[in-house]
């Protein structure tokens, strides 16, 4: 089981210092400066701890504000970014709207060009036509001039002498008749041709009317399409400016976020310097408490074994009957702690794992032990409980932050979790409570589960 370099020296130091103590049992003014100084360290640390942690808890409490306004910029700059992305599409459907209306508006000028020159082409018809008609009109009104002439004005023929040229009444008639219908033809050829450039001239005004009409149409929606090119030009514009300005936006909320990442990340390197501190000192205040606990013990028994001596060589057998008597008591006492027995640990469940940590209430706390009777740490305590169940957790309270799943909150611890500190960890056993293992002064006990502010709480059983 992997051990911190921490660990493996405070070992080898309890080793050295073991058998030191074997070698050298009547040293006790070393033995005493040494409990000295351990003590001098241990008010250093703790005067080192009192004026360090707070001015760090002030720098964490001042990134965590300059966190929080890093972060409502960056959530203010996220809105603005969206409400520029939201315009920008409206002035992108505004675009589509008018580019649609622009390209009927010259599919509507295409449409008027071809009619245009489709009535061009009927003009130039009716023009041609007109020209025939009017033609014709003439070379009829000179043929019918010159008969008329001829009959009227020419020669010493006349209707007169036509008339009394008839071999009879019948024939005068007949002449007359004649007369007539050859007047009558005339005026009547006349008549028609006059009507034809009557109606091709009249085709032709309303063809030339269409035209100019057609091309008033054509300029009004070519003015049109100008004013929709210029409108989708502008549009443009602002488009292209949406774009930098969406730009711009993206940068400063990306910087922005990076700011955010980085005072999170100091913020979380200042709380575990912090923890890791906390961590030192209070291994080192419990090995200065162990070392006394173990300086005093000595003490004791030293002064012990010389009042004994004293005793015996004034009254051997009264020392020999109280020896005894107190061994008897000594071996009672200790056949007595030696019967205390434990249930057997059970199913692997988060209650059975609380259930066997709460036997062990009571015994010692040793730095760096494992042993649930003869006394463990916190995190070896943790272990040695859950090894009972058949589970495996790393040997120091840092690493086993990371055993398990996490829980989300305290309201959802269940008995049987693990509940992490900085530099320590206990048992959740329910009802707001942990079982840990504590100090060398209190050993194995219970607690309030917030009495230190907790880091994480992990979850080994599911």
């Amino acid at each position: 089981m992997r051990k911190t370099e921490a660990f493996r020296i405070q070992e080898q130091k309890r080793t050295g210092e073991s058998g030191s103590g074997t070698k050298e049992q009547g040293a006790r003014g070393g033995r005493r400066g040494h409990a000295a100084r351990a003590l001098a360290l241990l008010l250093c640390i703790g005067i080192t701890a009192g004026g360090v942690l707070p001015a760090r808890a002030s720098s964490v409490s001042d990134l965590e504000r300059q966190k929080e306004e890093t972060q409502n910029k960056l959530n203010s700059a996220q809105g603005n970014l969206s409400s520029l992305e939201g315009q920008q599409e409206e002035i992108s459907d505004a675009m589509n709207e008018a580019n649609a209306e622009l390209v009927q508006n010259m599919a509507s000028v295409q449409l008027l060009e071809e009619q245009i020159a489709d009535t061009e082409e009927q003009i130039d018809v009716k023009q041609q036509e007109y020209d025939e008609a009017k033609v014709k009109e003439e070379e009829q009104y000179e043929a019918m001039k010159k008969r008329i002439r001829f009959m009227y004005e020419k020669g010493d023929v006349n209707y007169v002498q036509i008339l009394m040229q008839a071999t009879s009444f019948g024939d005068m008639l007949n002449k007359t008749v004649y007369i007539e219908k050859l007047y009558e033809y005339d005026r009547q050829l006349l008549e028609e041709y006059q009507e034809t450039k009557r109606q091709v001239e009249e085709a032709k005004t309303s063809l030339e009317n269409e035209k100019s009409e057609l091309e008033a149409s054509k300029e009004g929606l070519q003015e049109e399409q100008d004013a929709l090119q210029s409108k989708l030009d502008d549009m443009q514009s602002q488009y292209d400016d949406y774009d930098v300005r969406i730009s711009q936006a993206q940068q400063e909320a990306a910087e922005l976020k990076a700011q955010v990442k980085q005072q999170t990340a100091q913020i979380a390197a200042i709380q575990e310097e912090e923890a890791r501190k906390a961590e030192e000192a209070r291994k080192a205040a419990e090995e200065a408490e162990r070392k006394k606990a173990e300086e005093e013990a000595k003490k004791k028994e030293q002064e012990q074994a010389s009042s004994g001596t004293s005793s015996s060589q004034s009254s051997g057998n009264t020392n020999s009957s109280s020896s005894s008597g107190s061994a008897g008591s000594s071996s009672s006492s200790s056949s007595s702690s030696s019967t205390k027995t434990y249930a057997a640990p059970g199913a692997a469940t988060g209650q059975n794992v609380a259930n066997y940590a709460c036997q062990f209430v009571g015994n010692p706390y040793v730095y760096g032990g494992t042993s649930l009777t003869n006394g463990a740490d916190c995190s070896g305590f943790t272990m040695s409980v859950y090894k009972a169940f058949g589970y495996s957790l790393p040997r120091t309270a840092e690493e086993q932050r990371n055993a398990g799943t996490e829980v989300a909150s305290l309201e959802e611890a269940r008995a049987g979790d693990l509940v992490c500190y900085p530099g320590h960890v206990g048992i959740y056993i329910g009802n707001g409570t942990i079982v840990h293992a504590s100090t060398a002064a209190t050993g194995i006990k219970y607690s309030v589960v917030t009495y230190r502010p907790i880091l994480c709480i992990r979850r080994i059983i599911n």
